[in-house]
């Protein structure tokens, strides 16, 4: 469970970094990377969850 919210920082920060880019500069590239690891941090999300339920259980 720390690896995966390790992992979360490291790509919400880069999700960040790429959307204000986007948002500030208009940088077409940057956004496309937002938005690519937008559905990175989604699956993240998901296994989250499931490793969390888990976790809950014991």
């Amino acid at each position: 469970m720390e690896e995966l919210i390790a992992k979360y920082k490291v790509l919400s920060e880069a999700y960040l970094k790429d959307a204000e880019a986007q948002l500030e500069k208009g940088n077409k590239a940057a956004g496309t990377r937002a938005r690519k690891t937008s559905l990175e941090i989604e699956k993240l999300m998901k296994e989250f969850r499931k490793v969390s339920i888990e976790e809950s259980k014991k």
